[in-house]
């Protein structure tokens, strides 16, 4: 693939980038349509400020959508059990970033670990996160493109 001639910064920058635009554009346009049928409780591109630092909540998403991003960037060819990308890609952001959410970020911020989870807001979340995964992947495929490689 591409992507494994890329030098290991422009990886790096690669994956963030992926991951961060990949967020404001597949994750919270996915957030808008199951906020908008009443599906989830949180509303798309959120300014309310996050714990500690009171950055808006949509740039802290996007800026670890752009950490997990280059977690992807390194791991998604080293997954041998899926031949493909697009599935490794949702399968990817529908698993690791929620697991983490529900059992780092969430009492971090306070709460008890896996508060108001029942099996449709767990579908939902998997979706949802699914969704900014092949999004991820869709950048990571085009912006070896934009370089020029």
């Amino acid at each position: 693939m591409v992507t494994d001639k890329l030098s290991f910064p422009f990886k790096i920058l690669s994956g963030f980038m992926a991951g961060y635009f990949s967020t404001i554009i597949f994750h919270q346009l996915a957030v808008s349509i199951f906020w908008g049928i009443g599906a989830i409780p949180f509303r798309p591109y959120s300014m309310d400020p996050t714990i500690p630092f009171g950055i808006p909540g949509v740039l802290s998403l996007s800026f670890w959508g752009g950490v997990w991003g280059i977690i992807f960037m390194f791991v998604y060819n080293k997954i041998p059990v899926i031949n493909n990308f697009w599935l490794k890609a949702f399968l990817f952001g529908g698993i690791f970033p929620p697991i983490a959410g529900i059992f780092i970020v969430g009492p971090l911020k306070g709460r008890p670990v896996g508060t108001g989870l029942t099996p449709m807001f767990i579908l939902l979340i998997f979706v949802i996160n699914g969704i900014w995964g092949a999004g991820t992947g869709f950048f990571i495929k085009i912006l070896p493109s934009i370089r020029g490689k």
